[in-house]
């Protein structure tokens, strides 16, 4: 099985891409994130700030990246979501981050792991990126990762993206044919194909496709100009 069902709450859906720009661009995160320099100081009430925290902290521990945490608690402050909803969705987060890297390994860097996430959330499953990890072998998976959560962010069914992205890895394909599909597809996309049409039709000769309708999958909108690109869960 290469997908897995996906919550349907709102905040429980964000952008892999997204969430590392947010990394990125968190305030102090290169600091502890507790304490009064801390970027949750003053943004979450006392009792909420300690459950994201604990979160954090236990993230740390078991060597997850933990200012992913950080960023998905500041996005439900900013959009005024209730504290019970913001931290369940960093421990929904926290537990993906760390399926995540069970499934890619150990040695695999914390964007990675972000990015693996992403897909997770998306509605694929750990065996889909412990299989494309082992097929990548030392070419790494940043590019394949990218690639899946900007199909399955246009609208290309999971197990449609995630079987053309595999094969891929299981040809030794480098990261610019990868880049190439994406390209091609999206501006199939764009054109008004379908999004499962349009990658079984740029899939390399041989791809086990699964079957697609004329009609599957329903196309997103494009990113807006200069974002980081769609995807959907944290």
């Amino acid at each position: 099985m290469m997908s897995r069902s996906v919550s349907p709450s709102p905040f429980l859906r964000v952008p892999c891409r997204g969430l590392l720009v947010m990394v990125l661009c968190l305030p102090g995160s290169t600091s502890p994130v507790g304490g009064q320099d801390s970027p949750l100081a003053g943004r979450l009430d006392p009792v909420t700030q300690e459950a994201v925290l604990a979160t954090v902290d236990s993230a740390r521990a078991r060597g997850l990246p933990a200012e992913p945490l950080v960023a998905k608690a500041l996005e439900g402050a900013a959009k005024g979501a209730p504290a019970d909803r913001i931290v369940s969705a960093v421990r929904a987060l926290a537990a993906d981050l760390g399926s995540a890297r069970a499934a890619l390994g150990a040695s695999v860097d914390a964007a990675d792991v972000v990015a693996g996430a992403g897909v997770l959330r998306a509605g694929a499953s750990p065996a889909l990126l412990h299989d494309l990890r082992s097929a990548r072998g030392p070419l790494g998976v940043g590019v394949p990762l990218a690639v899946l959560t900007s199909l399955m962010g246009r609208g290309v069914p999971v197990d449609t993206a995630a079987a053309v992205v595999l094969d891929l890895a299981r040809r030794g394909a480098p990261d610019a044919h990868y880049a190439g599909l994406e390209r091609r597809v999206l501006q199939d996309i764009g054109a008004g194909v379908p999004p499962g049409a349009a990658v079984a039709a740029r899939a390399p000769a041989g791809a086990p496709v699964p079957p697609v309708a004329p009609s599957a999958g329903l196309a997103r909108p494009a990113p807006p100009a200069g974002s980081q690109g769609p995807v959907r869960r944290p």
